[in-house]
C-alpha cells in the first residue's frame, strides 16, 4: 500500500503541468456490465498499389511487418496480368522468328515468385483478375503511369483460357488446399472510367459473369467476388445479374472514400441525409450502414468486404500523414467495422505508382509506411486498434460528440480504452497543437502499476513531425533514416497522468492532442 500511495503522490505532483481550464472530457465505461462481440475487422486484409511490387523486396518487408504488427493475413494488388509480370508474354526462344508471326505463351514464373514470397510471410494473396494483357485488349486505353490496359478482351474464349489455366496452374503449384484459402477478386472500381471502358456495366456483368464461370470450373468451392465498385455502387445490380445467370458472388466488395460525397446520391447510404456529403466526417460510415442494410434486405448471405477505404481518395494529401488521419481511422472502425467482415485501408505502402513515383520521405501518399518502412500515425491507429479486446463495452459520457469519442473493451489480459479527436478542419503545417484533457473512470479491479498509456498526437508517436523538425529532408541520410525509424516502435506516453479518487471510483485524467488518439491498457 505505501509503494502505491508513494506512486499516487508522484503522479499528483504532475498536475501542475496540466492546463488550468476546467474543462474534461468525461468517459465513464460500464467495466462490470455484459458487453457485445467485437470483430476486428480491419485486421487479416491489406492492400498494396500493383502486383508488380511484391517481386521488391522492401515491399516483402513490409508486408511482414504488417503481417506480424496488424494481423494481415491476406494481401490485395491490382495487375496480375499486366504485361510486365509476362504471364501471357513472347517466348524468347523464338527470337529469329520475324516479329509479326511471334506468338505471346503462357508463363506464370514471376507471379509465382510473388505468390510463394508472400506465403512464405504468412500471407496469402487475394487474386484480383486484371488488366488485360496488351495482345488480348480489345483497345488502347490505359490506367497508371505503369500503362495497364483497362479495355475488354477482343475474344472472351480467349480470356476464359487465360483464367482457367492460370487457377488450374496456381492449383498445380501450390495445392487445392492453399488455393482454398485465398480471396478471387474480378477487376477493379469498373463503373470509374480511368479503370474499365468507359465504365459500362454491362460490359463488366459480361467479364464477371465469364471471370466466375472460369474460376468454378476449376474448383467451385474458390470464393469468387465482385463488383469491387468505387462509392459501393452496382451492387443490387450486380447480386441482381448474379442470381438471374448462376453466377451470384461468394462475397460483396465494395470501395468508399469519406470525400466520395459529390455521388453520394448513387451510394447506399443510411443516416442523416446531412451526413450524405463530403463535408461530413460520417459520410463514410454511413455508406457502410447503407451497403450493410441494402444486402441484408437482398438476403445476401455471404460476406462483404471493403477492400478499399479512407478518409480521402486524392493521391496526394498531406493531411493523410498526419494525426488527424490516424484520429479518422479510429473513429472510422469504431463507428463502421461491425457492419461489415474485412475492411482494407488504401494502402500499406508508398512503394506506389498511379500517377508518379515519390522522390520525397513524404509527400502525403496513401501508404500507411513510407519508401524506408517508416511507419505513419496511420501504421499506429491500427496498432492501437489491434490492442483492443473482443468484448465492447457501453461508455457513459456527457460530453462526446460525433468526432470525440471513444471505445471501451475487454481481454482475457484486462482492459483496453481507446479516445479519438477527429478535426474537420485540421491543417497539416499549423504549428499550434490544441490540448484536450479526459477524464476515464477505471475498472474496480485495475493495477496502477499495469496502467499503460500511448498518444498518436503532434509528436508523440509521429515520424512525420519528427521529419519535419528535420527540415523535411527529401532524401534521408543514414544518420536521420536511424533517427526516424527509432519511433517505428510504439512509444509510451511522455504526457504526465493522474488518478483522482471520488464517491464514484477512481479516474485517471491525462491530456491529449486534439486532433489525436489515445489508447489506455489496464
Amino acid at each position: 500500500m505505501r509503494i502505491r500511495l508513494l506512486l499516487f503522490a508522484s503522479l499528483l505532483v504532475s498536475n501542475t503541468l496540466f492546463s488550468q481550464s476546467n474543462d474534461c472530457l468525461n468517459f465513464e465505461p460500464q467495466w462490470n456490465q455484459l458487453g457485445t462481440d467485437f470483430r476486428h475487422t480491419w485486421e487479416g486484409l491489406g492492400n498494396v498499389d500493383q502486383f508488380r511490387w511484391f517481386v521488391r523486396r522492401d515491399m516483402q518487408d513490409q508486408i511482414a511487418e504488417a503481417h506480424k504488427d496488424l494481423n494481415m493475413k491476406h494481401v490485395r494488388a491490382v495487375g496480375m496480368f499486366d504485361d510486365e509480370l509476362r504471364v501471357f508474354a513472347l517466348d524468347p526462344q523464338t527470337w529469329r522468328t520475324p516479329s509479326a508471326e511471334r506468338k505471346p505463351r503462357y508463363n506464370w514464373q514471376v507471379v509465382d515468385y510473388a505468390i510463394q514470397s508472400l506465403l512464405d510471410i504468412g500471407v496469402n494473396p487475394m487474386i484480383t483478375t486484371c488488366f488485360t494483357p496488351e495482345s488480348m485488349a480489345s483497345g488502347q486505353q490505359y490506367c497508371f503511369t505503369t500503362r495497364a490496359n483497362v479495355t475488354p478482351p477482343k475474344d472472351y474464349n480467349q480470356w476464359t483460357e487465360l483464367i482457367t489455366k492460370t487457377v488450374q496452374h496456381f492449383v498445380e503449384r501450390f495445392g487445392e488446399k492453399t488455393v482454398k484459402n485465398w480471396y478471387f477478386e474480378v477487376w477493379n472500381e469498373p463503373n470509374l472510367d480511368a479503370f474499365w471502358k468507359a465504365g459500362d456495366k454491362q460490359e463488366f456483368l459480361r467479364i464477371y459473369s465469364t471471370t466466375y464461370k472460369a474460376i468454378k470450373s476449376v474448383n467451385p468451392a474458390f470464393r469468387v467476388g465482385g463488383p469491387s465498385a468505387a462509392r459501393a455502387e452496382w451492387i443490387k445490380e450486380f447480386i441482381e445479374y448474379g442470381r438471374a445467370n448462376n453466377c451470384e458472388a461468394d462475397y460483396i466488395i465494395a470501395h468508399v472514400y469519406n470525400n466520395d460525397g459529390p455521388f453520394a446520391a448513387l451510394s447506399p447510404f443510411a443516416g442523416p441525409q446531412s451526413d450524405k456529403i463530403n463535408d461530413s466526417p460520417n459520410f463514410l460510415p454511413g455508406v457502410v450502414k447503407g451497403t450493410r442494410k441494402l444486402l441484408d434486405e437482398m438476403g445476401f448471405k455471404g460476406e462483404l468486404h471493403f477492400n478499399e477505404w479512407g478518409r480521402s481518395w486524392f493521391p496526394s494529401d498531406a493531411i493523410r500523414e498526419s494525426e488527424n488521419e490516424a484520429a479518422f481511422i479510429v473513429k472510422s472502425m469504431a463507428e463502421a467495422s461491425q457492419y461489415a467482415d474485412y475492411f482494407a485501408y488504401w494502402c500499406l505502402s508508398d512503394i506506389y505508382d498511379q500517377l508518379g513515383y515519390n522522390a520525397e520521405t513524404f509527400a502525403g501518399n496513401y501508404g500507411m509506411m513510407n519508401l524506408q518502412g517508416l511507419k505513419k500515425p496511420s501504421y499506429k491507429a491500427f496498432q492501437f486498434l489491434g490492442k483492443l479486446g473482443d468484448e465492447q463495452l457501453s461508455i457513459l459520457s456527457e460530453n462526446a460528440t460525433d468526432v470525440t469519442n471513444a471505445i471501451a473493451t475487454k481481454s482475457k489480459n484486462g482492459y483496453q480504452f481507446l479516445f479519438y479527436s477527429f478535426s474537420k478542419d485540421f491543417h497539416p503545417d499549423s504549428t499550434a497543437s490544441k490540448k484536450v484533457r479526459i477524464s476515464v473512470l477505471l475498472p474496480n479491479t485495475f493495477n496502477v502499476k499495469k496502467v499503460r498509456i500511448y498518444q498518436i498526437g503532434s509528436s508523440e508517436n509521429n515520424c512525420v513531425s519528427a521529419w519535419k523538425i528535420m527540415r523535411k529532408p527529401a532524401y534521408l541520410s543514414k544518420m536521420e533514416l536511424t533517427k526516424l525509424q527509432e519511433m517505428n516502435t510504439l512509444q509510451q506516453t511522455k504526457q504526465p497522468w493522474i488518478i483522482k479518487k471520488s464517491i464514484e471510483g477512481n479516474y485517471l485524467e491525462v491530456e491529449v492532442d486534439s486532433p489525436g488518439v489515445c489508447f489506455i491498457e489496464l
